[in-house]
């Protein structure tokens, strides 16, 4: 694995799936998007696309990016049998190259983390720095693994850190910073108490 490249892996791993989508969207997504007023998404590493096409069904105009093609064709597919294909956007970027342009209401990366290293602060940065006056960055990662999870090569960081390495200045003011635990279900329904990192940020009006 550590020979491959980030788009082959995540290639590989999308062609391999066969489980059809659950269609749920990211639990602190709908927690903390589902009063904002809909506008410009971006959403980072869309996979096959539940977070997008929930935003889409509320009205936003929401973009997802992923380094898969294979994943991203199917998230297109569920967004025409969703009926939400005119209010989405798919764009392939290897985040390490390149980004999507123009600037968003909201800015989601969902546990936007990967066995295969890559630029992610410098990505993360990149993702704030696109957020709108007024608008939302939202960052979930997880701070702690489940026994059925990627083993990573290098410890999580603490929200702190995480917090710390966006270098945000003055113009962003905290929703919400902290470490919540969850229950997490695995490939056989196997359960484990883990811990998300969660920053959730507004952009104060330019």
């Amino acid at each position: 694995m550590t020979n491959q490249t980030s788009e082959q892996f995540w290639e590989q791993r999308y062609q391999n799936m066969t489980g059809t989508p659950n269609g749920r969207p990211t639990a602190k997504l709908v927690e903390y998007a589902a009063d904002l007023p809909a506008g410009r998404a971006l959403d980072l590493g869309c996979s096959r696309g539940d977070d997008v096409i929930w935003l889409a069904s509320r009205g936003w105009q929401a973009t997802g990016v992923d380094i898969s093609a294979t994943a991203l064709g199917v998230a297109a597919e569920r967004a025409k049998g969703a009926g939400v294909s005119d209010r989405v956007r798919w764009e392939r970027h290897d985040l390490a190259e390149s980004f999507p342009a123009g600037e968003f209401e909201l800015v989601t990366a969902l546990y936007f983390q990967s066995p295969i290293a890559f630029p992610r602060a410098e990505v993360l940065r990149r993702a704030a720095a696109a957020v709108a006056p007024r608008g939302v960055f939202l960052l979930v990662e997880h701070s702690t693994a489940a026994p059925w999870s990627f083993k990573s090569t290098t410890p999580f960081s603490t929200v702190e850190e995480t917090l710390a390495s966006l270098e945000l200045d003055e113009n962003w003011e905290p929703i919400f910073i902290g470490a919540p635990a969850r229950q997490a279900k695995g490939p056989h329904g196997e359960t484990a108490e883990v811990l998300d990192n969660v920053v959730v940020m507004r952009k104060r009006a330019a």
